[in-house]
């Protein structure tokens, strides 16, 4: 933890680069620099938390404050119009966190720990609830290849009709999970005391977003120049950078909590940050652009649709038994390395 707090120090050079106009790339370099420290400081507070209130909370408010970044990321973009660049972002955080981050995490956890187990109850709840973002999503995508004469201003009702009842659903799953049925996804107590106070834990949580918003900010108004620079597309600038360095904070505290045995938490942090972003997020990013009227819906390109699906399929696959090892990390993370690999050559 040492180097990443050497790290902070890009925090204020990525500022000042900025202000004085330098080099995009320069820019993009010292943002992501600043971004990771940022990161792993939020997922400190996060396990500070999770000792306090329990692994489920934990998990709960580390992706929140993690896709918190996310969404500010979106809302800023769809007010510049760039709507494909967020879609690319979310349905990216969804195939990054599924595949990548929770793949990293099983392979690292692995490597220390010859086989790790999460809670069955866990693993069910989120297997079903991944099959019901992934129609979600797929159903106004479908949607989309209707006749143009036929579907009119009803796609963007659709998506917006579809959004709201996702975030219910989502808003019900959280009742049932932390509230009404707690007991079930309880994981044991190892008795280990908070090294930090509540009150400072949630103040480094929220001072870390908020500077992850302005970084973040920062770097996503380099993208466009560095893309250009290197001839990356659009699809791969949102489903891969933007993505992978948007949610930062979850790559580095799920593979952190792995590496402590503690998979139901890292399980929490990876499939629930892509649950949160699937129907939370994207829900309200539809909403948010109606309000700013950018028309922003839930139309995915059929590459995204099927790279949802393939991760969705996939990590249900590997989590029905409640058992892991190093090996189906490693499937996960290659499955990631070839849809970036798609993503790349999808002009």
């Amino acid at each position: 933890m040492r180097i990443m707090d050497i790290l902070l120090i890009f925090i204020p050079i990525t500022l000042v680069l900025n202000f004085v106009g330098a080099d995009s790339t320069v820019i993009f370099v010292s943002s992501l620099l600043a971004i990771l420290p940022l990161a792993a400081k939020m997922g400190e507070a996060t396990e500070e938390l999770a000792k306090i209130y329990g692994g489920q909370i934990g998990g709960l408010l580390n992706a929140t404050f993690g896709n918190a970044a996310e969404l500010i990321i979106a809302l800023l973009a769809i007010n510049k119009g760039l709507i494909e660049l967020v879609k690319a972002s979310i349905a990216g955080s969804i195939i990054g966190n599924l595949l990548f981050v929770f793949g990293l995490s099983l392979f690292f956890g692995g490597l220390k720990f010859k086989e790790q187990k999460f809670s069955t109850h866990l693993a069910g709840m989120n297997s079903t609830m991944l099959l019901i973002a992934f129609m979600s999503i797929m159903i106004p995508s479908l949607f989309h290849f209707v006749p143009a004469e036929h579907r009119n201003e009803d796609e963007h009702i659709l998506s917006l009709c579809v959004s709201i009842l996702m975030i219910s659903i989502y808003t019900l799953s959280m009742v049932f999970s932390l509230k009404t049925h707690q007991y079930l996804f309880r994981t044991k107590e190892d008795g280990e005391k908070a090294q930090w106070s509540r009150n400072f834990a949630i103040g480094v949580l929220v001072v870390s977003t908020i500077l992850l918003g302005i970084i973040s900010e920062v770097f996503v108004g380099q993208i466009e120049h560095v893309a250009e620079n290197f001839g990356l597309t659009e699809l791969f600038i949102g489903a891969i950078i933007v993505a992978v360095v948007g949610n930062a904070a979850e790559h580095l505290a799920a593979v952190f909590f792995a590496l402590k045995n503690d998979l139901d938490l890292s399980v929490n942090v990876t499939v629930g940050s892509s649950l949160q972003i699937a129907m939370f997020v994207a829900p309200l990013t539809v909403i948010a652009g109606t309000l700013m009227g950018k028309g922003m819906d839930l139309v995915f390109t059929p590459f995204e649709v099927i790279a949802v699906f393939a991760s969705v399929l996939i990590v249900n696959e590997i989590s029905t038994d409640g058992r892991c090892n190093w090996f189906e990390g490693a499937q996960l993370v290659i499955m990631y390395l070839i849809i970036a690999v798609l993503f790349f050559f999808v002009r």
